[in-house]
């Protein structure tokens, strides 16, 4: 039996610029500071080209965990050759509260199975070509205000919510993949979009504690990982919530108990822009409580962080057990025998029952 890798992962997740591995690319993988790899639309063609793309990736470093944003709905890297085209999860959210005009007991329990589902065919697929984790489930709730957040959101209801999206990282973890709840402690009521600019919540910590940080109370130990907003909550601190001592440590770590792995938002975004250079931003990042942060679409600003990241190495030790435990720990089943299964082909089936995918 071939022993697992050693795992040496750093604090610094990077992206590949094409659809096959360039010698910069795999100098960056390369990298000792290199903790993790993430896939965009960009690395995509079909299923032969990903898992091309997978087996370059681990052929250089077998212990960086390779990622990808795919939650369903707008959010889903991989669409073609196969791969189901995922619902949004408004729509589980959806047969919860408006299945037949009423919600009922059986409605929730139907929800509930299908996230189930959902989380499986996720997990299963992108594993079958390779991809060791997703960024979901979206835990932040439905407002009615946030144009980036809108349908990714499960509910309106923190309950329904959480109950969801325990659901679906049930489905996830029987493909053998763990999850990663965002934005904490919430990008729901915030309307601008983090990505080009700097969203600002001006509610009290006692309104967002009983409301948009409740799915993390919630689901508690069954949250593998989480990743704050680049949002500024200026009643709590002046800092955004992913480098804020207050957010992460005070109020996730210890008020919340949350002793899972904490990423970084991507450090390019307008949302970040607040610490100023990439160098600064992933230093108060991670002396904030992050375990790794993300840099992506700049690989200028990747090497940037590569040459000149300054962090604890002794600190680090405690984040990279963390980041061990989020690694599959079993072998993940082949396309055409992912095919044939028949947990697999149940899933496929009770989501087209309910018209949630098409194909």
């Amino acid at each position: 039996m071939a022993k697992n890798p050693v795992f040496k992962a750093g604090p610094i997740v990077l992206d590949v610029v094409g659809k096959t591995l360039s010698k910069e690319d795999i100098r960056r993988i390369a990298h000792p500071k290199t903790g993790g790899v993430i896939l965009f639309g960009r690395n995509y063609q079909d299923r032969k080209q990903l898992t091309a793309l997978t087996k370059a990736i681990k052929a250089v470093r077998a212990d960086v965990m390779i990622s990808i944003d795919h939650e369903g709905g707008r959010v889903q890297r991989c669409r073609t050759d196969g791969f189901t085209h995922l619902p949004a999860m408004k729509k589980l959210g959806d047969i919860w509260s408006n299945f037949g005009k009423k919600a009922s007991a059986e409605h929730a329990l139907l929800a509930m199975n299908a996230a189930t589902s959902v989380g499986f065919v996720l997990a299963s697929e992108l594993r079958a070509c390779g991809v060791d984790f997703s960024f979901t489930p979206v835990l932040d709730l439905d407002f009615g205000r946030s144009g980036v957040i809108g349908d990714r959101s499960f509910h309106r209801d923190p309950q329904i919510a959480a109950t969801l999206a325990k659901s679906l990282n049930h489905g996830l973890q029987l493909a053998g993949m763990s999850n990663c709840g965002k934005h904490f402690p919430g990008h729901g009521w915030a309307e601008a979009d983090s990505h080009i600019a700097i969203p600002v919540d001006e509610r009290s910590l006692q309104q967002i504690m009983q409301d948009d940080a409740k799915p993390y109370e919630y689901l508690g130990l069954g949250l593998a990982s989480v990743m704050p907003a680049h949002v500024i909550y200026p009643k709590v601190d002046k800092n955004p919530a992913g480098f804020s001592k207050v957010w992460l440590q005070d109020i996730l770590r210890k008020q919340l108990q949350f002793t899972g792995v904490i990423f970084s938002d991507d450090l390019s975004m307008e949302g970040a822009s607040v610490a100023g250079s990439v160098v600064k931003g992933a230093e108060m990042a991670l002396k904030a409580g992050c375990d790794q942060v993300l840099i992506c679409n700049r690989p200028d600003l990747a090497d940037q962080l590569l040459n000149e990241l300054v962090f604890n190495q002794k600190a680090f030790e405690v984040s990279r057990a963390r980041l061990q435990k989020l690694m599959p720990s079993s072998a993940a089943l082949n396309w055409d025998d992912l095919q044939n299964s028949p947990d697999y082909q149940r899933a496929i089936a009770q989501l087209k029952q309910l018209k949630l995918i098409t194909v």
